[in-house]
């Protein structure tokens, strides 16, 4: 019996929900990126140049969010996922800068 009281104990520490407050602050957040994202292309007066920085920054800053708080990355367990999701980054960007060289030369 104590076996048994200890392993759901364990099952639902291993498994507690964290209800929907993070992923609100997560979606409100992400929307604010949107938004200022949109407003400084909609400006028109910005540096070009620091516009596409920014706008990188943002969708990065973007990506984590997603991945950390909507896709659950954050939590333990997830190794196999993020290896795989790294790996494929890595060959995109090989893909994307061996084809920059090659129509450059």
């Amino acid at each position: 019996m104590a076996a048994q009281q200890h392993s759901a104990a364990e099952e639902n520490k291993r498994h507690k929900h964290e209800g929907p407050k993070k992923h609100i602050i997560a979606f409100i957040f992400s929307i604010l990126l949107t938004i200022i994202a949109f407003a400084m292309v909609a400006a028109g007066e910005v540096n070009t140049t620091f516009i596409y920085i920014m706008l990188v920054v943002m969708a990065l800053i973007q990506v984590f969010i997603q991945m950390g708080f909507w896709m659950h990355m954050k939590d333990r367990g997830h190794v196999f996922p993020i290896v795989g999701i790294l790996g494929g980054v890595f060959v995109v960007f090989t893909i994307v800068i061996m084809a920059s060289y090659w129509a450059w030369w």
